[in-house]
C-alpha cells in the first residue's frame, strides 16, 4: 500500500484499529495490520501508542466513549425532571449496549474480549457512568423529588440493580420477549424506592 498523504493522528489510528479488529478479531489483529490499513510503517503507530496494549485500551476506552457522551447529556439535562431524567438515562444505557450488541455482533464479540484485557479502562467508564447517575440523584434530592441519604451509594445501587439490562454479560438476553416489560417494572420499583414521601 502506498504511504497515506494524509496526517497521521491518534484518531485515524483508532479508527483503523476498529475496522482491523472488525475484520480480524482480537486474537490475529496486530499493529502490523493497523499501520498496513493507514499506509504507514508500523514504528509510526508506535509514536501514537507506545505499545499493543496502550493502543487496544485507546480503542476500547474510544467505544466506551460513545456510549458515555450520550448519557452525559442526558444527566446535564436540567429541563428534566430527576425523575425523568432517571428513567431517560437508564433507558439509553439499555439501549446503546443492546445496539452495539445487534448492530455489529462481530466488533461486539471483539469488545467483549478487550473490555476483559483493559481492566482499568473499564474501571474509569463505570466510574464515569455511576457519577453521572449520582449528579441526577443529587438533583433529585435538591429539587425534593428523591430521598437519598448518601446519593452515590444509591447511584452505585441502581447501577447494580438494572445491570442486567446494561452488562454485557447478558447480551443474549436483550432480544428476548417481554425483556422491555421487565425493564420498565425495574425501573418503576427503583423510582418508588427514591420518591421523596409526601
Amino acid at each position: 500500500m502506498p504511504p497515506s498523504t494524509e496526517t497521521l493522528t491518534a484518531e485515524r489510528i483508532l479508527e483503523a484499529t476498529e475496522e482491523v479488529l472488525r475484520r480480524h478479531g482480537p486474537a490475529k489483529a496486530t499493529v502490523v495490520d493497523v499501520a498496513r490499513a493507514l499506509g504507514v510503517s508500523h514504528g509510526s503507530v508506535y509514536r501514537h501508542f507506545r505499545t499493543k496494549a496502550a493502543l487496544r485500551a485507546a480503542v476500547t476506552k474510544r467505544w466506551l466513549d460513545r456510549t458515555s457522551q450520550t448519557l452525559s447529556a442526558i444527566a446535564a439535562d436540567a429541563t428534566r425532571a430527576p425523575q425523568t431524567r432517571l428513567r431517560d438515562w437508564l433507558a439509553a444505557l439499555f439501549e446503546a449496549k443492546r445496539r452495539k450488541a445487534d448492530d455489529d455482533p462481530e466488533l461486539f464479540a471483539t469488545y467483549m474480549v478487550l473490555t476483559g484485557e483493559t481492566g482499568d479502562v473499564v474501571d474509569e467508564h463505570l466510574a464515569d457512568l455511576t457519577g453521572q447517575l449520582t449528579r441526577i440523584i443529587e438533583a433529585g434530592v435538591a429539587s425534593g423529588a428523591f430521598t437519598a441519604p448518601d446519593p452515590r451509594a444509591a447511584a452505585r445501587a441502581v447501577f447494580h440493580a438494572t445491570g442486567r439490562f446494561h452488562d454485557p454479560g447478558y447480551h443474549r438476553v436483550w432480544q428476548r420477549q417481554g425483556v422491555e416489560d421487565d425493564f420498565t417494572a425495574v425501573v418503576d420499583l427503583l423510582l418508588r424506592g427514591l420518591r421523596a414521601p409526601s
